[in-house]
């Protein structure tokens, strides 16, 4: 799990090193640390997320040990399969 913010001290630096990052394949998934939500990196939804609030995962079993659930629009299926379990 890797927070945002302590990517690097600059935005341009964060966007940097997650270039890296996801090029390397280190990190997959995205989520919001307030709300404990994952979805794709492309999602709209987690686009539009306070810097502040956001995390990286390398996969999806990572985020769901930590405790994240699916996000309902980038991952509709699997939200809704997590849903009708809790």
């Amino acid at each position: 799990m890797i927070k945002h913010l302590t990517l690097f001290n600059t935005k341009f630096g964060r966007l940097r090193v997650l270039k890296q990052l996801i090029n390397t394949k280190e990190i997959s998934i995205g989520g919001n640390s307030k709300l404990k939500i994952y979805g794709t990196l492309n999602c709209s939804s987690g686009k539009r997320m306070k810097v502040e609030n956001r995390i990286f995962f390398k996969d999806e079993s990572e985020a769901i040990l930590a405790g994240f659930r699916p996000c309902g629009h980038c991952m509709r299926e699997k939200y809704l399969i997590w849903k009708s379990s809790n």
